[in-house]
């Protein structure tokens, strides 16, 4: 083996990162047009413009190719924590956050992508850990800001701040749902979906 190659960020190491970024991506493409259990490896493989076997040099299957898509969720959900552990009021924190989730949650994409992994967590454990993981993350940040709210007397004391923080999850995710399969934009139902959340949480002055 050269010298090149062992080093770190080597012209080989960056041609691997890249193909294996390659592969993720097509396989993505795949379930968002197919579904998950209607894509098949050679899909992936021939939409990523590579060999079977070299897919196979990366990933035994598609269950890992799905397992690594769950992972890289978490890059996804990065903004939105940096949001919620903002030391602002709870209330200004808790409007930028719903605005900033359903601006992501807009993109039919990610709503797929999610319906997708989700439906597979209740087949496979791994998917499962981490998809409770992922969502963990995000429940566990937005209890804290009501927590905050709450002893602030911004927000009304909630019976479970967790619980609350739930369903405000659940509100944008599943009005996410209803707006792909309505067809209905998302910006067409922010405004009240907002409204409901705040006015759920905000204490009465």
């Amino acid at each position: 083996m050269s010298e090149d190659t062992k080093k770190p960020g080597s012209a080989r190491e960056k041609a691997t990162a890249k193909r294996r970024n390659q592969i993720l991506e097509a396989a993505v493409m795949c379930f968002l047009e197919r579904g998950y259990h209607q894509t098949g490896v050679r899909d992936i493989a021939a939409r990523a413009g590579v060999s079977l076997g070299n897919l196979y040099n990366h990933f035994r299957g598609k269950h890992d190719v799905l397992v690594e898509i769950a992972m890289l969720e978490r890059r996804e959900l990065e903004p939105f924590l940096k949001v919620l552990n903002s030391n602002a009021p709870a209330p200004k924190v808790l409007k930028k956050f719903i605005r900033a989730y359903a601006n992501y949650l807009a993109a039919p994409e990610n709503v797929i992508l999610t319906l997708e992994i989700s439906s597979e967590a209740v087949r496979q454990q791994d998917i499962a850990r981490l998809f409770v993981e992922n969502r963990a993350r995000l429940t566990e940040a937005l209890e804290e800001v009501v927590r905050r709210g709450v002893e602030a007397g911004d927000l009304r004391a909630v019976p479970d701040p967790l619980q609350a923080s739930q369903l405000v999850i659940e509100v944008l995710e599943g009005s996410a749902y209803r707006s792909v399969l309505s067809e209905t934009p998302m910006s067409k139902i922010a405004g009240s979906m907002e409204d409901f959340i705040l006015s759920s949480l905000l204490a009465r002055r």
